[in-house]
Formats: structure tokens, C-alpha cells, sequence
């Protein structure tokens, strides 16, 4: 669906950027999801910058880990939801109603996961998530004690704080730039 719609406050080259890298990536998505994230777009305005945090963001939800690449957007969506990033609350819905394939358990994670009726484990690993989001100077000891009390390893509590991370660095990013969603992803996994 192609609209005159703004995707942020800030003005740049967009997919008219004469950057090769970007315009490889863009033909891929378009390839792939038949629509270029705006994300992508938003970062033509630093090429370089979007590189590094690409790279780092598929390791982070798609490399090597305990967790799913599900429990992984449930972490983005939780911190998201804090956070009220509506760019990652819409596009990362609809990457998890697409992973779990059922769309209402994921709208339900989206919008309140303490109401999704998650077991333990999902509930302390996301309750992690927005505490390093909220109050992170109360972090403690405990915390990590009680996530290998329901299965993490420490890799895996590393895997949650970093992706916690990425996302509470992504939603600002996304809101101090007014970044919209694409329509595209109202409809997906439904």
C-alpha cells in the first residue's frame, strides 16, 4: 500500500537515498515482505548507523540463543508497551501473531502480557524485561536468582537484559523521531 503518509518528524533521502547498501537491504525487504520497514527507511538518514544497529539487532532476535525468537519479540513487546513505541508495538504484533500463529495470544501479549495467561517462566522473564526498562538501578542479585530458578541460564539472562536493552534504545529512537508504522503490518498474522 503505498500512501503520502509522513514516517517521522525529521526530513531525509527516504528510499530515494543514493546509498548502495540501503538500497540493497530495501529491495530485499520489498522481496521479502513486499513493503520496505520504515525503520529502514528512517535510518537513510545515517546509513553507517543503520549497519551496525541492524547487524546487532538480528543477532539479538534471530542469532544464536535459548530463547525463541518468539519469547525474544515478547521481550520487545513488554518493554514496547512501557515504553508506549507504537513503530514497535505494531510492527513487532505482528511478527509475533506471525511466530506464534495465533494472533489473539499475541495481540493479548502486545497489549497486557500479565493478562496472557503465560506460565512462570514467560512471566518472570518479561517482569525482568520491564524492570530493567523502568527502574533498572533496582536490579539486583535476586532477580537473576529467580529467573535459574525457572530455567534461564546465565546466557540466557544475559539474552533477555540485551534484548531489553535494544528495544528501550529502539523505542526512543522511534519516538524522538515521531517514526510511524507501516499499514502493512496492521494486517499481518491475522
Amino acid at each position: 500500500m503505498t500512501t503520502d503518509e509522513r514516517f517521522s518528524w525529521l526530513e531525509m533521502e527516504g528510499e530515494a537515498t543514493t546509498d548502495e547498501g540501503l538500497q540493497k537491504l530495501f529491495a530485499k525487504a520489498r522481496e521479502v515482505l513486499g513493503f520496505v520497514p520504515n525503520v529502514f527507511v528512517g535510518y537513510s538518514i545515517r546509513p553507517s548507523h543503520f549497519r551496525h544497529w541492524f547487524n546487532h539487532f538480528r543477532e539479538i532476535m534471530q542469532g544464536e540463543s535459548e530463547l525463541s525468537e518468539a519469547e525474544r519479540e515478547m521481550i520487545c513487546l513488554a518493554v514496547s508497551s512501557e515504553n508506549q513505541c507504537l513503530y514497535c508495538l505494531i510492527s513487532h504484533g505482528a511478527e509475533l501473531r506471525q511466530k506464534l500463529g495465533d494472533p489473539i495470544l499475541a495481540d493479548r501479549i502486545t497489549l497486557d502480557y500479565r493478562r496472557a495467561g503465560l506460565d512462570e517462566r514467560q512471566m518472570a522473564m518479561l517482569d525482568y524485561a520491564v524492570k530493567l526498562t523502568i527502574s533498572p538501578k533496582e536490579c539486583s542479585e535476586d532477580d537473576v536468582d529467580y529467573l535459574r530458578g525457572v530455567g534461564f541460564s546465565d546466557q540466557a539472562i544475559f539474552d533477555i537484559a540485551e534484548t531489553a536493552a535494544m528495544f528501550n534504545f529502539t523505542n526512543r529512537l522511534a519516538s524522538a523521531t515521531g517514526m510511524l508504522p507501516n499499514r502493512e503490518y496492521h494486517n499481518l498474522g491475522r
